[in-house]
């Protein structure tokens, strides 16, 4: 495929002489393939693509997650709530403000946890692991554990289904970026538990809930070893690429992968300096992804950024930064020489379904 690309690529009419950069009035547009890393066509228009109204499904849905109400955020015998799903994954949300009554498993996927807010430990088979805001918990599949809540949690989960996720491979960039390995947290093996009784564990199969009622304490563990255990990571351990003469895309940004989806965060670095170099997201469509923005907060060239706003946008329609806070951004000069947002994004090859619990329930969902 680059050798298509390279061969094959060519222009009509005005463009500029390079790509995001130096426009010169005009309003770049970008399709892709393959997120950012396939075929792409460069439009360059007279008016603002983001300017439009949908009818039916295919639209962006935004709304504000500190209203949402959980079960889990009214009961410590509660769950999480869904937000988007499909066939290779779900996206959840998690208010527990109690400690889990019961021990958890879960066989349908692999679960990666975002903590917006709050803190406490995962107990588990493994031991315990300590998180905190901006941590990422990750948590193997069929593994039995527990949140423990030291303060209230407002958390973000990927569930998986199609296959384990796994850090992708950063060619060229070393061992050690954008994230050097012994920055992973793991658990810490504690005293066996080994008193007999009845420990409930409710177990997630198929997407109901059932439980098991099991003599024997899941965390009587003397010890292990392997290749399968959870971890936490914060995001202030990541090291970002950067690019002072282009704006990089998301795709440069990601974490974790899996089949049909990408984890990745966008994290506070310098702005790019080049003059004539675009420094806001590009108008884009993602012909291949669907794309959900959790906004951990930060801000963006002096605009305080919405805490907990969550956006999911199809794949194929447009979305990116208005023209207007494009012109704004190039109008300011030198006056931001940073961009201090703190945005989570997953990113999914088959298209997401709203929850209908979402859809119909909280009451600032805007489909635009």
């Amino acid at each position: 495929m680059p050798q298509y690309r390279s061969i094959h690529q060519v222009k009509q009419g005005r463009t500029p002489i390079q790509a995001h950069r130096d426009l010169n009035g005009l309003v770049e547009d970008e399709l892709s393939r393959e997120g950012f890393d396939g075929p792409t066509t460069l439009f360059y228009r007279h008016g603002d693509p983001q300017k439009f109204r949908t009818e039916g499904r295919f639209h962006n849905t935004t709304f504000d997650s500190n209203v949402l109400k959980t079960s889990d955020s009214v009961s410590a015998d509660g769950v999480p709530q869904r937000l988007f799903y499909n066939s290779d994954v779900s996206i959840w949300s998690s208010r527990r403000q109690e400690s889990m009554p019961w021990l958890f498993r879960n066989v349908d996927g692999d679960e990666v946890w975002f903590v917006h807010e709050g803190s406490g430990t995962l107990e588990s088979e493994y031991g315990a692991l300590k998180f905190g805001v901006g941590d990422y918990v990750f948590v193997p599949k069929g593994a039995t554990r527990r949140w423990i809540v030291d303060e209230p949690l407002n958390l973000f989960g990927i569930e998986a289904y199609s296959g384990q996720p796994h850090f992708p491979h950063y060619s060229g960039l070393g061992r050690h970026a954008p994230f050097d390995p012994d920055r992973l947290r793991l658990p810490v093996l504690g005293d066996a538990v080994t008193e007999a009784g009845e420990y409930r564990i409710r177990v997630k199969y198929d997407g109901d809930y059932s439980d098991v009622i099991s003599e024997t304490h899941p965390f009587d563990v003397l010890g292990w070893k392997g290749d399968l255990y959870p971890f936490a990571f914060n995001i202030q351990d990541w090291n970002v690429i950067t690019s002072d003469t282009v704006h990089l895309p998301p795709s440069m940004h990601v974490f974790l992968a899996g089949p049909g989806f990408t984890l990745l965060n966008l994290l506070p670095r310098p702005a790019e300096s080049t003059p004539g170099v675009e420094r806001a997201p590009f108008h884009h469509r993602n012909a291949d992804f669907d794309e959900v923005v959790i906004v951990h907060g930060g801000a963006a060239f002096g605009q305080p950024l919405p805490r907990g706003l969550i956006d999911h946008s199809p794949q194929g329609i447009h979305h990116g930064w208005p023209q207007e806070i494009h012109d704004a951004v190039r109008d300011a000069g030198d006056a931001y020489d940073r961009i201090e947002w703190e945005i989570i994004m997953v990113e999914t090859r088959k298209p997401l379904r709203v929850d209908t619990v979402i859809a119909e329930g909280v009451d600032n969902v805007e489909f635009i």
